[in-house]
């Protein structure tokens, strides 16, 4: 009888441990999820807001004049910017409110991946720019080496191999900047420079060749 007394007062012990517990960490969890949820109407209202806000500038039209929408689109970029940067405001809001819910529940492993995800968020806008302007740089370098070599045979070959290494180009760039095999970038980049000083060196060659033996026979002559 004994023994029952004993483990009855273990057991209700235990749960009584518990129920304390629960109960000293039940105000944080309820201030954790309150803050979660007002973050995530805060994050879609930002977001929604920042999309609008930059549509309403023109945004959109203005990249699309320069040819850049066109040029992301065949890398796979097919949303506008305006709805792209409204989606990254509100995803780098959430990581923040969740940060503060993490925070409050003293989860600091947590609170501190996240923030390390917040802090790399600039190196993706930086990303995002980068090859923005490397795809308005490619078709205006395209656009000029196909002006500048219309007379000869390889124009459009040539004019696609200086658009397209700008764009290789950019793409290393943004790796770069996102810190992904940056090592390994920079051993391709030297071998694609090389690979494309060769290969418009053989365009001009052979698309010139003809000029150039006109040249010759007149300074023959």
């Amino acid at each position: 009888m004994d023994i029952l007394v004993s483990w009855g007062n273990i057991i209700t012990a235990s749960f009584g441990d518990l129920l304390a517990g629960v109960l000293a960490i039940l105000p944080e969890i309820l201030g954790a999820i309150i803050v979660f949820i007002i973050g995530l109407f805060v994050a879609e209202g930002v977001g929604r807001l920042v999309a609008r806000i930059l549509a309403g500038l023109k945004v959109d039209m203005a990249i699309d004049r320069t040819g850049a929408k066109a040029a992301l689109a065949k890398v796979g970029f097919k949303n506008d910017v305006s709805h792209s940067l409204g989606v990254l405001v509100t995803w780098f809001l959430y990581v923040v409110f969740l940060i503060a819910a993490a925070e409050i529940l003293r989860l600091y492993q947590i609170s501190d991946f996240l923030t390390t995800v917040v802090f790399y968020i600039p190196n993706v806008i930086i990303a995002v720019a980068i090859l923005i302007i490397g795809a308005i740089s490619g078709n205006f370098v395209g656009h000029l080496i196909s002006g500048a070599a219309e007379k000869l045979g390889s124009a459009k070959f040539m004019s696609a191999v200086g658009r397209w290494s700008v764009y290789v180009f950019t793409a290393m760039a943004a790796l770069v900047q996102l810190k992904v095999a940056t090592e390994l970038i920079q051993i391709l980049f030297t071998g694609l420079v090389f690979m494309f000083a060769l290969a418009g060196g053989l365009a001009f060659g052979i698309g010139g060749k003809d000029k150039a033996k006109d040249l010759l026979g007149k300074v023959g002559k």
